[in-house]
């Protein structure tokens, strides 16, 4: 995620930090070429501008010239500005009591709107609301269809008709809510190509006709400026309360993100990093200005980690390992829940120190259906006491695997130097200074980065 401006910032902090003392010139020098990276990152050139003079204004004063650590202090002001170019957080749904929440989801087609639903859906069903997915789109033939396989996906009704007009669908579904209780109505409306009289008029129409609650525009965050046009485009014939980004994850530049609050006022509410149903995610600004500044997100990744990791699991862990009776079912476990807290790039991303070395190296996922499908492959027995795999016993794992007897060795000597690190941890504060020599062959190091 924003691969590209991340890597400039870098190289330009690189610089301020080799300077052994900040002048006014040499600041003003450093943020031509923080300039030029929002540029590239297909930042709106007002937007760029005016960040530009906001941050020359606090870093070429005393404060920063005189201060011990100048360099460190430009990237502080740095991030400062960007949490302020994109924003306050604003993640709340207001909920209303004792009606249906409506909300209206809008675009243009191919920005993602139809899948977004249904993670909305999903975000709003895990807060203990009982959502309803409405197929208001009859102009894409699929969307209709779409959405009833995303509402069976996460056990969510969706309210359709066939051959009907989005208008009749949309006050028709509001009778279908109140029936069913469904506190929370999404309608997924049509989408075009490009904005037209057509589209709008549909669009106004239904909102004179539901009075939504709630109006967000998605649009694709790939898409940079353009998607930041139509953003204004919309506001401005529609108007609308939030934003959701979506393919965040594919996005190298970053353009759209730091560039839609200051365009149109309006806060990015969500974001979309990935393909399933879970991976719609609440927008923070001060979380965002980390990543981009290779700072990683700690917070985000702790939030992952309580809602992959099972508490009553790990305590199991924890008393196991104080035993020394770990196993590889255990280790097993948690690699699975690894995988629940997403890609594996964009997680070690987010470890601070980690997120602006990321660029360029090739995590291998399938290192980690290796490992599964070997664990598998061995009996209750040997994954309890891995110490009795012999020769024979690695040939038949190996085979019933699909993997070599190296993959089955390299696995068995990555497990003896997990438990060796958590024995130096358990024994020792004298121990960290040997998880550099560990961690060699711990699974998420050597085996799995290339």
């Amino acid at each position: 995620m924003f691969e590209a401006i991340t890597n400039n910032f870098e190289n330009v902090f690189r610089k301020l930090r080799g300077k052994g003392r900040l002048t006014e010139s040499n600041i003003k020098e450093g943020l031509h070429e923080v300039r030029l990276a929002l540029l590239e990152a297909d930042v709106n050139y007002r937007v760029v501008k005016d960040f530009i003079q906001h941050v020359t204004d606090r870093a070429v004063g005393e404060e920063v010239i005189k201060s011990i650590a100048p360099g460190q202090q430009v990237i502080k002001i740095v991030h400062d500005e960007l949490v302020k170019l994109m924003g306050e957080s604003d993640t709340t749904i207001p909920f209303k009591d004792g009606e249906p929440t409506l909300i209206m989801l809008m675009g243009l087609q191919g920005s993602g709107k139809t899948t977004s639903a249904g993670k909305l859906a999903k975000l709003i069903q895990s807060k203990g609301k009982k959502p309803l997915l409405v197929a208001a789109d009859v102009q894409r033939p699929a969307a209709i269809e779409q959405l009833k396989v995303l509402g069976r996906q996460i056990d969510v009704p969706v309210y359709f008709e066939d051959h009907s007009q989005a208008v009749k669908i949309c006050k028709n579904a509001l009778k279908y809510a109140k029936e069913q209780a469904s506190d929370v109505v999404i309608f997924d409306t049509a989408g075009r190509l490009h904005i037209d009289e057509d589209l709008m008029a549909e669009l106004k129409d239904i909102k004179a006709n539901i009075a939504p609650h709630q109006i967000y525009f998605v649009c694709d965050s790939m898409t940079g400026q353009d998607a930041v046009n139509s953003a204004k485009e919309f506001d401005a014939q529609m108007g609308f309360d939030g934003v959701i980004l979506t393919k965040l994850d594919g996005d190298t530049r970053g353009g759209a993100a730091l560039s839609i609050r200051a365009v149109t006022g309006k806060p990015i509410k969500f974001v979309g990093i990935g393909e399933k149903l879970d991976r719609l995610e609440e927008f923070h600004p001060d979380r965002m200005a980390s990543r981009i500044l290779g700072m990683g997100d700690i917070v985000s990744l702790v939030e992952r980690a309580q809602q992959a990791i099972n508490l009553e699991e790990a305590e199991k862990l924890s008393k196991k390992i104080s035993d020394d009776s770990i196993g590889l079912d255990d280790f097993l476990n948690q690699l699975q829940q690894i995988k629940k807290m997403g890609p594996l790039k964009e997680v070690l991303g987010m470890i601070p120190g980690l997120g602006n070395k990321m660029d360029g190296l090739n995590v291998d996922e399938k290192q980690l259906q290796r490992v599964e499908a070997v664990i598998r492959s061995m009996t209750p027995e040997e994954r309890s006491l891995p110490d009795i795999i012999n020769g024979n016993r690695r040939l038949r794992i190996a085979n019933g695997s699909g993997t070599t007897i190296q993959d089955v060795n390299q696995l068995l000597k990555q497990f003896r130097s997990m438990k060796k690190m958590m024995k130096v941890l358990k024994g020792s504060e004298k121990g960290f200074k040997k998880m550099g020599q560990l961690a060699k062959g711990f699974p998420l190091g050597k085996g799995m980065l290339r």
